[in-house]
């Protein structure tokens, strides 16, 4: 370990260095998601590519690639999203690899989460995740005999020589742990960071010393713009979800929220209980028509303020500190998070929130944001700055009345999760952090795990029930239900029997299959034989909760965070979303197709089938794709 790491400019002779040092076998930690040094891993992927003799292990999580487009209409969207957001990002070569099936034999990639449905028939991958808590990834990492870390890292605007405090930045989750347990002695390793100056410096556990670091690269060739998803559309069904979720937040409490449309729309309905209360309540109470609110239930304003406690920093919680929502003091910081990645978007929320803002967010390892242990299962932290929250009596005194929001893909009748994959043991993305919250809720007083999905979904034109009797795989056990919510309410499972929590999720499935649901339940012996489903929840439909929304429509916009999008692809995100559930129905299709035909253009889709080059037709697949745009854009 250097007092001053060395510094290079040329990443070939970075990776000659590291070579030199390591020899082989060399087993690379790299972070989850953004924080990869990507032009490095490409080098050193690409010599033991030619060289057989050097074994290669590159272990990581959530590994981004540029969106690819799967028919004539996504291309013609994706195309010039991609060219604006994605082009500069440079592709991790062992990713391709992958795609291709072509990893030699000497090089092994290990993740413990993956990009959500993104890796779904690839055998390759499927084979070589790795099923972890994200709090157990640093010891699996251990075990694995890391003895390489690289880690995109950022330096302060004024300093340009690189031998001042550099950040973690978007990846302290692993790597602050990692490079602490060096620090102790205690695991060797070689540490390697990639300067890019489009890195916001973020303080916490993310700022570090330039010891931490026995190699740097910073060059100008190898800078590269951030990878910058834009926001997919929300829903009326999510804005429903959001309105519910948000009336179960208490004030003076801690808040976590997750990635997505789901997560936007919460963020937003608890600005709209902050900023427009009127409108958050009568929301609510043409949701709720004759139905009684949840117990507990909380509708006015955030008279204290909010604390956040994030796995993942979105842009949600920046949006929530600039409404002084999120401004509860923990240690100085009123957010302490585990790693970000976000769109255009959290850029510019976070330069809105100015420097004295900026420095009251804290990213911190997951050992922290998601444990009630100190530190977990590493307790040394040396050279941070000890702070009162960090021992578990600490934690529990700031994580009062705290809310850990996830969502899922389904739920069981009665009361399990499945969030990370399919019962053919197909892997959709991983655990994460899922477990982890949902075990603190129950650690903490007055803590709630809650668990959000939209009550249906369509798939190939064919509507499925999101709460299902039972299925093949979970990833929260049963034993563990707390709140559920969907467009239809919430169903609070916590300390009820089988039989109360089915009536309960029965109470919030779509009216639909609520009949083939009670009746499995029946046959099962899970609920009386009599049992019947009280009539105020017996019109659980799309349109009901459409009609309790409408008067409201200006206030729950498709993208309440804003998009990274121009006007014209917000636009055509929505009406493509919708498309996307019929794709693989040829039936549903045409019927699509035929609708379009007949439908006239007008101004607001004129704009946008110029944007995707359809206003004028020239063969017939154009007519058809021209067809099937105007069929799904309101």
């Amino acid at each position: 370990m250097n007092a001053i790491p060395a510094v290079h400019r040329n990443c070939e002779t970075l990776v000659d260095e590291i070579i030199a040092q390591i020899g082989s076998p060399i087993v690379a930690g790299l972070p989850l998601g953004l924080g990869k040094a990507n032009h490095v891993i490409n080098a050193l992927f690409r010599r033991a590519q030619a060289d057989p003799a050097l074994s290669l292990t590159i272990f990581t999580a959530l590994t981004l690639e540029t969106p690819v487009a799967r028919s004539d209409l996504e291309h013609r969207f994706l195309a010039p999203v991609s060219e604006r957001l994605f082009d500069a990002y440079p592709p991790l070569a062992y990713a391709s690899a992958q795609r291709r099936d072509e990893l030699p034999d000497n090089i092994r990639v290990v993740e413990f989460f993956l990009r959500p449905g993104a890796w779904l028939g690839v055998p390759g991958v499927q084979q070589s995740y790795v099923s972890v808590n994200y709090t157990h990834a640093l010891d699996a990492m251990l075990r694995e005999g890391v003895n390489l870390l690289l880690q995109l890292i950022a330096v302060p605007e004024t300093v340009t020589d690189g031998h001042a405090s550099y950040s973690l930045s978007c990846n302290p989750d692993i790597s602050a742990d990692l490079l602490d347990l060096r620090r102790a002695g205690k695991c060797p390793f070689l540490s390697v960071g990639q300067v890019n100056r489009q890195l916001p410096f973020l303080g916490g556990a993310a700022l570090r010393e330039p010891r931490d670091f026995d190699l740097v690269l910073d060059s100008p060739d190898c800078e590269f713009p951030l990878y910058t998803p834009p926001h997919k559309p929300a829903a009326d069904t999510d804005h429903a979800i959001a309105l519910h979720t948000a009336a179960l937040v208490a004030d003076a409490g801690t808040l976590q929220i997750g990635i997505g449309s789901i997560g936007d729309a919460i963020a937003h309905a608890l600005i709209l209980r902050q900023h427009d209360n009127d409108v958050f309540q009568r929301c609510l109470e043409r949701l709720h028509g004759p139905r009684p609110a949840p117990a507990g239930e909380a509708r006015g304003r955030f008279d204290v303020g909010l604390y956040g406690l994030t796995e993942m920093l979105v842009e949600g919680f920046l949006a929530l500190m600039l409404a002084g929502i999120i401004r509860r003091d923990v240690d100085g910081a009123c957010i302490h998070a585990g790693f970000f990645l976000g769109s255009p978007v959290f850029y510019d929320m976070l330069e809105r929130l100015g420097p004295d803002q900026r420095h009251r967010i804290a990213m911190m390892p997951v050992s922290f944001v998601n444990e009630l242990l100190e530190r977990g299962p590493h307790t040394c932290l040396l050279g941070q700055p000890q702070n009162a929250h960090a021992t578990e009596s600490g934690k529990r005194a700031a994580r009062r009345n705290a809310r850990f929001i996830n969502s899922a893909m389904m739920v069981t009748l009665t009361g399990a999760t499945v969030s990370d994959g399919l019962e053919d043991a197909s892997v959709v993305s991983g655990v994460g952090g899922q477990y982890n919250f949902v075990a603190q809720a129950f650690a903490l007083p007055e803590a709630r795990s809650i668990i959000t999905l939209p009550a249906t979904r369509t798939r190939k034109g064919r509507l499925q029930s999101n709460i299902c009797w039972q299925y093949g795989h979970t990833t929260i056990p049963r034993h563990l239900r707390d709140i559920v919510v969907t467009e239809y309410g919430v169903a609070d499972l916590r300390d009820k029997s089988d039989a109360e929590v089915i009536l309960a999720l029965l109470n919030i499935a779509d009216s639909r299959f609520q009949p083939d649901l009670l009746a499995s339940a029946k046959a099962a012996g899970k609920v009386p034989a009599h049992q019947d489903i009280a009539a105020c929840y017996r019109h659980n439909t799309p349109g009901r909760v459409t009609a309790a929304l409408a008067p409201a429509a200006d206030y729950l916009p498709a993208f309440p965070l804003g998009s990274g999008l121009t006007p014209e692809e917000e636009h055509l995100a929505e009406g493509l979303s919708r498309l996307s559930e019929q794709a693989g129905s040829h039936l549903r299709l045409a019927q699509l197709a035929w609708r379009g035909w007949r439908r006239k253009a007008n101004e607001k889709t004129d704009a946008s089938l110029a944007r995707m080059n359809l206003t004028r037709p020239r063969n017939l697949g154009e007519h058809v794709s021209r067809a099937l745009l105007l069929a799904v854009l309101k």
